[in-house]
């Protein structure tokens, strides 16, 4: 299944259509944050663990889709590690993360089990375009549809005009489904007032912009009503929608 972002980028899903799962182990709290930021940028749900023992413990809670391992935790190191994440999720794939650029070291994980390795200091499009990669090839995921937008858990397939979040189907109008879908054409980026108007209604509507407004309270009633939020107003500039944190 397949679609692209307003990046450019080819996203994707599990094969029951949920978000990918990725585990970021790494005791750098400043390296999870990090990476986790990135992932999560690309739509897919995200734990962290700081040591082994708490990966083995996020992999029999969470059953990701992959992991991505630091060679040097505090308790023990990432082959040990490695061993006991396999145990609990056999052939799920693995990216190491080194701070050594060793040829023995990358030698050493790929020959444990894993199945790729980045160097520190790396490049955060390197290690997404890498995991991508890895996910792919485990058929632990499918690319989606190109009529499928997807924003953090809430979908909306442009060909039937259904929308779900979390699984569940939200019932639009033809107007608040128009600007749903201008919303998340762009995700993270603020959209004005004007630009919606000229989007969704075509035309000016001679300065009563509070029918946005109006429009954007009615999609968080349906959206966001008991759950956390993804529509956000940025005063004075405009509307935007984003993955809820989680």
């Amino acid at each position: 299944m397949t679609t692209t972002s307003p990046q450019g980028r080819a996203e994707l899903l599990r094969t029951d259509g949920s978000p990918v799962r990725v585990l970021v182990v790494d005791d750098e709290q400043s390296v999870t944050a990090l990476l986790s930021m990135a992932l999560r940028y690309e739509g897919w749900q995200i734990r962290s663990a700081g040591d082994g023992q708490g990966a083995v413990r996020a992999a029999r809670e969470f059953r990701p889709d992959a992991v991505i391992l630091d060679m040097t935790l505090p308790d023990m190191d990432g082959l040990s590690t490695l061993g006991r994440l396999r145990r609990e999720r056999p052939g799920v794939p693995v990216l190491f993360l080194t701070a050594k650029d060793a040829a023995e070291d990358r030698v050493a994980g790929l020959t444990a089990g894993g199945d790729d390795c980045v160097t520190k200091p790396f490049g955060l499009e390197e290690v997404v375009a890498r995991l991508r990669g890895l996910i792919r090839r485990s058929g632990a995921a499918d690319r989606r549809p190109e009529s499928v937008l997807m924003v953090g858990d809430l979908t909306l397939d442009e060909d039937s005009h259904d929308v779900t979040r979390g699984g569940k189907h939200i019932h639009l109008t033809a107007t608040e489904f128009e600007l749903l879908r201008f919303l998340m054409r762009n995700p993270r980026r603020v959209l004005s007032k004007a630009q919606i108007l000229d989007r969704v209604w075509s035309y000016d509507f001679g300065g009563k912009a509070n029918v946005v407004e109006l429009y954007i309270s009615y999609l968080r009633r349906k959206i966001d009503a008991g759950r956390e939020p993804m529509i956000h107003t940025r005063r004075g500039a405009g509307y935007l929608i984003k993955p809820a944190v989680v």
